[in-house]
């Protein structure tokens, strides 16, 4: 297991916030809000939510235009992506990226989320925020449980039930196992209802099954039974494995924490981090994630300024001698897999040892 060490003045105590970051954090934060990186970018937001939604009403329009046709295979793959989109856009109204006000940041991302897309806005937002806390931390970051995939030896060498039968392998078995996460999203977000964190469960229990009644009723209305089970499974697949390419090169494979091995916010989130570079169509492809140290240090930093802020943080890092770790997509998913196997290795022994 990688760790991250840090000399005893630069870790901070649980419970600090954002005035406690320290005054490395506070230089930086300086620099950002002078070039003017954190100011709200309504005209963006208007553009991007309404080619969002005019590519959902696009699939659907060739949905219910198509009817009974393998062709609906392509509109699954298609509304898979367009998905994807709109988790992403749940995201940034998570982070008050869109709106400055805490109500219309939840009101805008109960209906894109639990309404547009069957995603609990109130259990993933929970989710989420535990993990910028404290990221790849394996008692404290939620992404890192051991529920399914074990992400360190010492989880490996403790996994009992499915992780330990999955861990053995499951480099080789991760993209496929991504298939199945939009059908866990959903499973989840309905199982959080009952949850005692959980806040309007009401409301989110009725956005999230007039979600799930409608898309269930017009895929067995319009399509016959194997047809429709097909754009089902296809659709939910893409959107999975679209997501998970997201979300898994950002903090897989980067170093583990855990225990006390907390160091400041700002190394917290930059030595556990890493960015992927490419083009235009990447920051519109991976929703600017690919920026994730920045997006980690400035959660409510709107996604179009990320660009412009990486050149000031790293620069930053480079001045102070932290180590700021940046990959292509492909090298990106490398890393994280080339981890994952490396984690099971206790797994493989254990099993070769009892044959």
């Amino acid at each position: 297991m990688t760790t991250v060490t840090e000399a005893p003045e630069a870790r901070s105590r649980p419970g600090d916030g954002p005035a406690a970051q320290g005054s490395d954090f506070s230089r930086l934060s300086r620099r950002i809000a002078e070039a003017g990186l954190l100011r709200r970018r309504p005209g963006y937001y208007t553009l991007r939510l309404t080619l969002v939604g005019l590519a959902a009403v696009a699939g659907w329009a060739a949905f219910f235009t198509l009817g009974d046709s393998w062709w609906q295979l392509a509109v699954a793959g298609f509304l898979g992506l367009v998905f994807g989109q709109f988790a992403l856009v749940a995201h940034d109204l998570a982070h008050r990226q869109v709106f400055s006000k805490r109500r219309a940041s939840e009101v805008g991302g109960r209906i894109v989320g639990n309404l547009g897309i069957g995603m609990s806005y109130g259990w993933w937002m929970n989710k989420h925020t535990r993990h910028h806390a404290n990221p790849n931390h394996e008692e404290l970051d939620p992404d890192v449980n051991p529920d399914i995939l074990v992400w360190s030896q010492d989880q490996a060498r403790a996994a009992k039930g499915l992780p330990r039968f999955i861990g053995r392998h499951q480099a080789g078995i991760f993209f496929p196992l991504l298939t199945l996460e939009g059908f866990n999203l959903h499973v989840s977000s309905v199982r959080a209802l009952r949850e005692p964190h959980m806040k309007r469960r009401v409301l989110e229990g009725v956005l999230l099954f007039a979600h799930l009644g409608g898309y269930l009723a017009a895929l067995f209305l319009v399509l016959p039974p194997g047809l429709a089970i097909a754009f089902l499974f296809l659709h939910q697949a893409v959107f999975g494995v679209y997501l998970g390419s997201i979300f898994a090169p950002n903090h897989k494979g980067m170093p583990m924490l855990t225990g006390e091995d907390r160091p400041d916010f700002l190394r917290r989130q930059v030595l556990t981090s890493r960015n992927v570079r490419g083009g235009r169509l990447t920051d519109v492809a991976l929703g600017g994630l690919n920026y994730q140290i920045e997006h980690h240090l400035f959660p409510n930093m709107p996604s179009p300024h990320l660009r412009r802020a990486q050149r000031i943080v790293r620069d930053y890092c480079a001045e102070l001698g932290i180590s700021y770790h940046e990959t292509g997509l492909i090298a990106s998913w490398r890393e994280a897999l080339r981890h994952l196997h490396e984690v099971g290795a206790p797994l493989r022994e254990k099993a070769a040892t009892a044959a």
